[in-house]
């Protein structure tokens, strides 16, 4: 398994950034490189990273349990609106889930599927915190980053 990256980001555009700007963890190379584009992006009128705090409830653990959104950006569009966006960065494949039916149910396959219902739980209070407040929601992945091209079906 390979080692991610973490680390600290230093904007080049601190006034930007809501929070400590000095205290900007990225936990991947993913989000390392959202920082960047959030930073230098003109359009971004603020972010910031793990600043806010949101409740769910785990049906993994049963419990109640605090999620803290990757970012939360203004961003203006083309036709000069400010939008609030909360965004999580997210591999494609834990977006997706794991295979519904493997012909084994290996440790690593449950512990996809743990992940999967706990990110879904996530992403429901996420999508309900954002809906009361005229958010956006949006999970990234590294096709949306440019990091990876999606393979083109092949017409029947």
């Amino acid at each position: 398994m390979s080692k991610t990256l973490k680390g600290r980001y230093l904007p080049r555009n601190p006034e930007k950034y809501k929070g400590d700007a000095s205290q900007i963890i990225y936990r991947s190379s993913w989000e390392r490189t959202f920082c960047k584009w959030c930073d230098l992006r003109e359009s971004v009128k603020s972010w910031s990273s793990e600043e806010m705090c949101i409740w769910y409830y785990d049906p993994v653990k049963k419990k109640k349990r605090r999620y803290f959104p990757d970012f939360i950006i203004k961003v203006m569009d083309s036709d000069g609106l400010i939008r609030t966006q909360m965004i999580e960065i997210k591999p494609d494949k834990e977006v997706k889930g794991p295979e519904k039916n493997p012909k084994r149910k290996t440790k690593s396959w449950v512990y996809a599927v743990h992940t999967y219902v706990t990110n879904m739980a996530k992403w429901d209070a996420a999508r309900d915190f954002c809906e009361d407040r005229g958010w956006q929601f949006c999970i990234i992945t590294e096709y949306e980053l440019g990091l990876k091209k999606r393979k083109k079906k092949l017409k029947k």
